[in-house]
């Protein structure tokens, strides 16, 4: 509520907001009336039928005629008097459709100028979208682009379109009441529809004209001006071809609203399958609005931080998913929770994709992009629902019984389960292209964030250089075979640096003493302690290194306090990796070598020491149990990465097996040496 807030407190974008609502309602509204009034126009069902589709469907027309185009005059030309220009427009074509009845004494003349202007209203609409999308982050602080986006969408395909409906069907009650004995022909519901229309579009061109100026944006720049339509429209499709994001937003919205598109032309057809009727579709369409309205309101709750790019393809999956999902559906309760995930999915696809958009693309092609956005979403749409409704209709069916369960297997099914492969890849290609966080764990980065913990980018690799860890319990070994390995390496001519944590800095002593040697601090504050250590090691010591080329290899890492804070201290390891991934960035060793050694022995080995025991060594048994088990099952989860070894045998043999490994490593070699025997625990 409090960003929603922030928001509202802007002016212009509250006036905006405010038309843009009203003109929503008075779209929704002719949409319906101007294929309600055309219909009226004729007598027999097949007629009224057919009129009532073609009305709606010339609204997609004039994508393939004016869309390439829009993008062009929006970034061209002032987007204030643009919109302002259009609306006007608007308003003077939608006042036309209900007057010309009045003047006009023949049905086909007045149906061929509804779809006429219907045509007109839609190309009008096409330059009037981008210039509005690209204006609107000029309003906005970027950070509050997405709350603003989310109230529009809600606005426009949650709230209006339910007034719409229930205003038309109260106004025709009314009308059927009786209540007015014989009402003016101006007066249908159709009509005074697309007269709400008509002053709506006239109300926003007074608005925007004399009360936001801001929205003009950067649009109308002289050197933008200067260019050749042609050329602009040339360089608009270039940067969305050589741009991962905008190419994998693309991909993903055209791939969404292709699968959208053949939901919708085999809903008849698959609620069919169920055996059920048209009751059973109105209700599948409702929970898709429900879902769409869910995913834009709700979404952005859910996932938190998550990164929009990565929400974005996931989202498309989810949907596409859903997709599939309902191709199995065998009966209704399954198809309605098919249709809300599908609805949710879109939602959410909706809204990262249009905060993205606003958001990260620079404002002088942002026009050209929501262009190439909307024409092919039209395009797209249109194809899908015509292709396959043909391909439906043509194929058969074949019902079978599945647990008690009549189930109709037909191509409806077979369609929907293309539609969602395709979505799948192309929410996968769009996810692959615009991730900020490669190398960063999905799932665990999308339950981070859903707990307000996200998962840190990794940070850039470490060039020609090896990371070598040692892990083990007390007494190990470990600061022996460090030594081993380094002086091994040096022999064969690599530089080689050596590490240890806590303490490789001078910080690190200083938290090396307050952890070790000092009061016992609390698990967590133990676990903070040594995570601050780590943060500070890798910045300053390990990765410098790594960039240079050098053989890195620290006497602990990440995995002891998995296992001392996680297993020994008892707190949740996943919120002990998840800190340890947030303060190094990501970066993990290349090899780990455990060397795994008893408790018992390892513990008699460090007493032997005489160097007196620090805070861990003084633990009681059952903890450093707990430890080595730890470790053990870290290195089963990866075993690709880690050389685990029986510490109990001699050092030299230890050296050798070890050695063996790293070797393999530093050549390169397209195989890693497992080194026979010794990659075992030998009976550890």
């Amino acid at each position: 509520m409090k960003a929603l807030r922030s928001v509202m407190r802007i002016r212009p974008f509250r006036r905006l907001w405010l038309v843009l609502g009203v003109a929503s309602l008075g779209d929704w509204l002719g949409l319906l009336a101007t294929a309600i009034f055309a219909s009226a126009q004729v007598t027999g069902s097949a007629a009224k039928g057919l009129v009532f589709g073609s009305t709606i469907a010339v609204r997609l027309l004039p994508a393939l005629v004016l869309g390439p185009v829009a993008g062009v005059l929006a970034d061209r030309f002032d987007r204030r008097l643009t919109m302002v220009v259009c609306d006007i427009l608007r308003f003077l074509l939608f006042l036309s459709i209900p007057l010309t009845a009045l003047v006009v004494d023949n049905a086909g003349l007045i149906v061929t100028w509804a779809a006429v202007a219907t045509f007109l209203i839609e190309a009008i609409t096409l330059i009037w979208i981008p210039a509005k999308e690209a204006a609107v982050p000029n309003l906005i602080p970027r950070a509050r682009l997405e709350i603003s986006n989310q109230l529009t969408l809600i606005t426009t395909y949650g709230i209006t379109p339910v007034i719409a409906a229930l205003s038309l069907s109260a106004l025709d009650a009314f009308v059927r009441s009786g209540v007015v004995p014989q009402p003016p022909e101006w007066a249908e519901p159709a009509q005074l529809a697309l007269y709400f229309n008509a002053f709506s579009r006239l109300a926003i061109a007074v608005v925007v004209f004399f009360g936001i100026k801001e929205i003009s944006g950067r649009g109308d720049r002289r050197e933008v001006r200067e260019q050749g339509m042609l050329r602009q429209f040339v360089d608009g499709w270039k940067y969305v071809g050589k741009t991962p994001m905008v190419r994998g937003l693309v991909l993903g919205i055209l791939g969404a609203f292709g699968g959208g598109g053949i939901v919708i032309g085999t809903a008849r057809f698959f609620t069919a399958s169920l055996g059920a009727g048209d009751a059973a579709f109105y209700l599948l369409f409702g929970t898709l609005f429900i879902g769409l309205g869910a995913g834009i309101g709700l979404g952005p709750v859910i996932v938190r931080n998550l990164s929009r790019r990565r929400w974005f393809g996931m989202s498309i999956v989810l949907a596409a998913g859903s997709v599939m999902f309902l191709a199995f559906a065998l009966h209704l309760a399954m198809a309605i929770l098919g249709a809300l995930l599908v609805g949710a999915g879109a939602g959410m696809a909706f809204l990262a994709g249009t905060t993205l958009l606003g958001g990260e693309i620079g404002d002088d092609v942002r026009g050209r992009v929501f262009a190439v956005v909307n024409t092919g979403t039209r395009m797209i749409l249109m194809i899908a629902i015509a292709l396959s409704g043909v391909i439906v209709g043509a194929g058969g069916s074949r019902r079978v019984e599945i647990a008690g369960v009549s189930v109709s297997f037909s191509s409806t099914r077979a369609l929907l389960l293309v539609a969602g492969a395709v979505g799948i890849v192309a929410g996968i290609s769009a996810f692959r292209q615009m991730d900020d966080k490669r190398g960063v764990p999905v799932l665990a980065d999308l339950w981070g964030s859903m707990r307000g913990r996200p998962l840190s980018a990794a940070e850039p690799g470490h060039a020609d250089g090896l990371f070598v860890v040692f892990e083990g319990g007390e007494g190990a070994g470990k600061s022996t075979q460090v030594k081993a390995l380094a002086e091994a390496l040096r022999g064969h001519g690599r530089t080689v640096v050596c590490t240890r944590e806590p303490g490789a800095t001078e910080i690190g002593a200083e938290i090396r003493n307050l952890v070790l040697h000092r009061d016992s601090p609390s698990p967590r504050a133990e676990a903070l302690l040594y995570a601050a250590d780590r943060a500070h090691h890798v910045a300053t010591v390990v990765r410098p290194a790594l960039a240079r080329g050098e053989v890195v290899i620290s006497d602990r890492y990440i995995d002891s306090s998995l296992a001392y804070q996680g297993a020994g201290r008892t707190l949740p390891v996943e919120e002990i990796s998840w800190l340890s991934s947030w303060a190094t960035g990501g970066l993990k060793p290349d090899l780990v070598v455990l060397l795994d050694v008893d408790p018992a022995v390892g513990l008699s080995r460090a007493a032997g020491r005489g160097e007196g025991a620090d805070r861990l060594e003084r633990e009681a048994t059952s903890f450093h149990e707990r430890v080595r088990y730890a470790f053990l099952d870290l290195a089963a989860a990866d075993p690709r990465r880690y050389l685990v070894l029986d510490a109990s045998r001699s050092p030299e043999e230890l050296a050798r097996a070890i050695m063996d490994r790293v070797l393999a490593m530093t050549q390169d070699r397209d195989e890693p040496v497992m080194a026979g025997a010794d990659n075992g625990r030998n009976g550890a």
